[in-house]
């Protein structure tokens, strides 16, 4: 999810509105332009094209905007957002027909499309536990993280009940989490938090942070190593959009650089060896370029999911792919 603040994503005290997810126009907000030699990035990945969600955009993607997908740890199904600027953010889903081809099936129902202005930046485990970020109850309790079980019964999805994802609320106003997925064990969310303290509606937030809290009895609890795991991530560019391989070995995620007159956006990719251990020095994946966000691997680790924007300003699911896992 962009971390660009919506107009309408929360207000406290009747005067502070906390604004969620639109572009990125990180110009008027932001680190320091990048003065660092550009290192090397993976070039595994390669054939960036569009996947198609019959039914919902046409050929060349010059419908609907499509965003955030998530490919369900089964392959079965692409679920993915509107446009994060639209009045109103809802989720939806679609199909697997190939992996390229899926067909739309609707929005969700049951709880999740249930807020008004923003649902959105689903993910789901292997046990059908889905997650998103909804912003329906930040001006009560900071939380922006939901879950519920998901259901596919005759063709008609649902989750039912929703509740916050105990234990990863923001500790105090202005600090916000717009982004999340869930392992496919489940036993894991990654997350990132933005500071949008003392900064004007619509402006990116000053920071984030990819963190890291591991599920303990139903409640999730910050990882006492997270600083540690994401150490190499957490750099001083805005880092979101986390995606992780089933093997929790391969990390990808969006970093956003400010380089004016336009911010340069890129999926990067980062391993380790083993899951006890940091993920090593992220790099950017080569193939995808313009404005892209949003990583999702496919089960197989050889497909990458993403939405880009094309050249008539709609945002639209691409991929790249790859032949083998490193």
């Amino acid at each position: 999810m962009n971390p660009r603040l919506n107009p309408m994503f929360v207000t406290i005290a009747a005067t502070i509105a906390v604004q969620v997810l639109m572009s990125v126009g990180i110009t008027q907000a932001g680190p320091a332009p990048d003065k660092k030699v550009k290192q090397p990035g993976y070039t595994e990945f390669s054939n960036p094209e569009m996947v198609q969600i019959l039914g919902y955009n046409d050929n060349e993607g010059n419908s609907n905007d499509a965003m955030e997908p998530f490919i369900s740890r089964d392959g079965n199904y692409l679920f993915f957002n509107n446009s994060n600027s639209a009045p109103t953010t809802s989720l939806f889903w679609a199909t697997r027909i190939d992996d390229v081809t899926f067909q739309y099936q609707g929005e969700i129902g049951g709880e999740v499309n249930s807020s008004g202005p923003l649902d959105a930046v689903p993910s789901m485990d292997m046990n059908g536990n889905f997650y998103f970020i909804t912003n329906r109850s930040y001006a009560v309790d900071l939380s922006t993280i939901y879950s519920g079980p998901f259901a596919d019964v005759t063709d008609v999805a649902s989750v039912t009940p929703v509740n916050p994802v105990a234990g990863v609320a923001a500790p105090k106003i202005g600090l916000v989490n717009f982004d999340s997925e869930i392992s496919a064990d489940g036993n894991t969310l990654y997350f990132t938090r933005g500071n949008y303290s003392n900064l004007a509606p619509g402006a990116p937030p000053s920071s984030t942070e990819m963190m890291v809290a591991t599920n303990q009895g139903g409640t999730f609890v910050i990882d006492p190593h997270s600083a540690k795991i994401m150490k190499m991530i957490n750099d001083e560019h805005l880092n979101y959009a986390p995606d992780t391989s089933a093997d929790e070995l391969e990390f990808f995620f969006t970093r956003t650089i400010p380089k004016p007159p336009t911010p340069e956006f890129g999926i990067y990719m980062a391993t380790r060896s083993s899951t006890s251990k940091p993920f090593d020095k992220p790099k950017k994946i080569e193939a995808i370029t313009g404005y892209a966000e949003g990583p999702s691997i496919s089960p197989d680790n050889l497909s990458l999911y993403y939405h880009w924007k094309n050249a008539s300003g709609v945002f639209v699911i691409n991929r790249v792919t790859r032949t083998l896992k490193p």
